[in-house]
């Protein structure tokens, strides 16, 4: 999408972020705020006595937290990144966790609740996930989402928005140079970068949940700032700074009414 590339790309690149930005900070702050921010402070009261799956888990932080603050409920963390889930089964048998909240690549055991924070912008192949998603879940269950900023945010290129909507200002050959600086496996698309980056907008999340076998039972996404002229459906792509929703199974609605809002944090 970008139309800056060549050599002049990569040396205002280099120019201005010689380095990665460097954005966030404790893996481990205020995950618990996050998970009540996201879908409430009821949230981990309804998890009790439940299977909990952690699609696109990451190191754990969250499964091991709430595998701590729910005493009886289980938790499946799935992730593709062998590095993560070790650090994950590591963080599980510190805290005292480790026999009731497991990690792997896959897992056939359904569950009650699956939960992905951060991570549909990440997915190769967001409908075939949401697919797992749906064959995962217990009659009657949910998925609780979220995720972003979504690809036309200004800072929707992750690492590769070195300002603001840098990311569809520079071709990706010239961000995929500019990040071989300092990354060397070998990526040559967004799609390879460690994590993955699927480009993906809040329409196309939609289309894709449309298209599968599971339905949204709502769908919120949050404005920058509050700044409520972004709520609008035309500019929501540009200023939503999470998208959150609830999906359930297709087969489950019994012709309950469908509710898409965009609501303020």
């Amino acid at each position: 999408m970008g139309f800056i590339g060549g050599k002049l790309g990569s040396v205002l690149l280099r120019t201005i972020a010689p380095a990665p930005p460097e954005r966030g900070g404790d893996a481990e702050s205020g995950q618990d705020q996050k998970l009540e921010r996201y879908f409430g402070p009821e949230f981990p009261h309804r998890l009790q006595g439940k299977t909990v799956i952690d699609f696109g888990c990451g190191d754990g932080v969250q499964a091991v937290m709430i595998a701590t603050q729910v005493p009886d409920c289980r938790v499946i963390g799935l992730d593709i990144q062998p590095r993560f889930l070790a650090e994950a089964r590591a963080r599980a048998a510190r805290c005292g966790v480790a026999d009731r909240c497991h990690f792997a690549e896959t897992t056939t055991e359904r569950a009650d609740v699956i939960m992905s924070i951060d991570a549909f912008e990440h997915f190769s192949d967001p409908g075939s996930i949401l697919e797992t998603m749906s064959e995962l879940l217990k009659p009657g269950g949910e998925v609780m989402a979220s995720f972003g900023p979504t690809w036309l945010h200004p800072y929707g290129g992750h690492l590769f928005s070195v300002f603001p909507w840098a990311h569809l200002i520079f071709t990706e050959a010239a961000l995929i140079r500019w990040r071989a600086g300092f990354r060397h496996d070998g990526a040559i698309h967004f799609s390879e970068v460690e994590g993955g980056l699927n480009q993906i907008r809040i329409a196309e999340f939609e289309r894709l949940v449309a298209d599968s076998s599971l339905a949204v039972d709502w769908l919120e996404s949050v404005p920058i700032r509050n700044l409520s002229f972004l709520r609008s459906k035309p500019l929501r792509e540009f200023g939503s700074s999470i998208v959150r929703c609830r999906l359930v199974r297709r087969k489950d609605l019994q012709g309950a009414p469908q509710a898409t809002e965009e609501l303020a944090a």
